[in-house]
C-alpha cells in the first residue's frame, strides 16, 4: 500500500508539504497538526504517516499505536486548555460525514455554550425489534474477534 497518495491534503502535510499548517507533533507513524478551520481552539487532528482511507483499512499494530497517541494528545489538549470537556471524533465515508479519505481523528476540546452545539439527536425512535436485530447481527460478527 502507498504511504501517500497524490491530491490528498493529508499526505501532503505528512511530507511537510503545506506551510500554512500548525504542526503540533509527529512521530514515526503519525502527524498532530491544527485543522485550518478549527471547531474550537485546540481542536487538533491527528493522522497516520501512511495514507489509510478509513479504519476499516487501519492495521492492527497501527489500530493499537493511534489509541494510544489519541489518548497522549487529548490529555495534552486538556493540560493546555483547561476544557470543561472534550469530544474524541473519527468518521469513516461519506454518509458519516468524512471529507478528507485518509483516516483521522479529530481531538476537539468543548466549553458550555461553544459553537459545535450537541453532537448527538436529543432522542430517537427506533423500534425494539429493529435495535434487536442489530443486536443480534453485530453480536454475531464480534464472537469472532478474540
Amino acid at each position: 500500500m502507498p504511504t501517500s497518495v497524490p491530491d490528498c491534503p493529508f499526505c501532503e502535510i505528512v511530507e511537510r508539504g503545506d506551510p500554512d499548517v500548525r504542526e503540533v507533533c509527529r512521530n514515526d507513524d503519525f502527524v498532530v497538526f491544527f485543522p485550518l478551520e478549527p471547531a474550537t481552539i485546540g481542536h487538533t487532528l491527528i493522522v497516520p504517516r501512511e495514507h489509510l482511507p478509513t479504519i476499516w483499512d487501519l492495521p492492527d499494530r497501527l489500530a493499537r499505536e493511534l489509541g494510544s497517541m489519541t489518548v497522549e494528545v487529548s490529555r495534552a489538549v486538556r493540560r493546555a486548555m483547561k476544557p470543561g470537556g472534550l469530544n474524541v471524533i473519527q468518521s469513516n465515508g461519506a454518509a458519516a460525514t468524512q471529507t478528507v479519505m485518509h483516516l483521522h481523528v479529530h481531538v476537539v476540546p468543548r466549553w458550555e455554550g461553544d459553537s459545535v452545539g450537541r453532537i448527538w439527536p436529543p432522542e430517537t425512535s427506533y423500534p425494539d425489534s429493529i435495535k434487536d436485530e442489530a443486536w443480534e447481527l453485530i453480536r454475531a460478527e464480534c464472537r469472532t474477534i478474540t
